[in-house]
C-alpha cells in the first residue's frame, strides 16, 4: 500500500497539517504530495508526472475552494485528460453546499467528504479513505 502516492490539493496550512497528522495516526505511510493551489496541482499532474512515467498518484484528495484554479475546474481537467481520467478523486472540503456536492459528482468525483471539525472524526474519515481507495478498491489501469 505505501508505494502508492496520494496527492493532496489544499491551500489551508492548518488543514494540510491536520491531514498529515490524520494519515500518520491512521498508519497510512504512503508518499504524500501537497499542492497548495489548483494550478500547482495541474502542473504536477500534467507536467511532472507525465515526464516521469508511472508516477501518477493513486488517489487525489481535492479541496474545492482553491486559489488560481478552483477545485471543480481541476476536477474537470483531470477527467478530460486521457492519462488522469481514471485516478480516484475524493473531494475533501468544508463545504456542505448541495450545489458543490452536485457539481462535484457531475464533474466526475468518486466521493465527497465534508471535513469533520473534530480531529478524531477526521482521523476516522482519513483511515476509511486510505483503507478503501488504497487497499480494498481494485483500481483501473492508468
Amino acid at each position: 500500500m505505501s508505494n502508492k502516492t496520494i496527492l493532496l490539493v489544499e491551500d489551508n496550512a492548518s488543514d494540510i497539517d491536520l491531514t498529515k497528522r490524520a494519515l500518520t495516526k491512521s498508519r497510512i505511510a504512503n508518499k504524500l504530495v501537497v499542492k497548495e493551489d489548483g494550478q500547482e496541482a495541474l502542473d504536477y499532474l500534467f507536467n511532472e508526472c507525465s515526464q516521469a512515467k508511472g508516477t501518477l498518484p493513486a488517489l487525489i484528495l481535492l479541496d474545492l475552494k482553491l486559489p488560481k484554479v478552483d477545485g471543480l475546474e481541476v476536477l474537470k481537467r483531470i477527467r478530460a485528460n486521457e492519462t488522469t481520467r481514471r485516478i480516484p478523486v475524493v473531494i475533501l472540503t468544508s463545504s456542505g453546499e448541495k450545489v458543490d456536492v452536485a457539481d462535484s459528482y457531475d464533474r466526475g468525483a468518486n466521493s465527497y467528504i465534508r471535513k469533520p471539525v473534530d480531529f478524531n472524526q477526521f482521523v476516522d474519515a482519513v483511515n476509511g479513505l486510505g483503507m478503501y481507495w488504497l487497499v480494498i478498491n481494485e483500481a483501473p489501469p492508468l
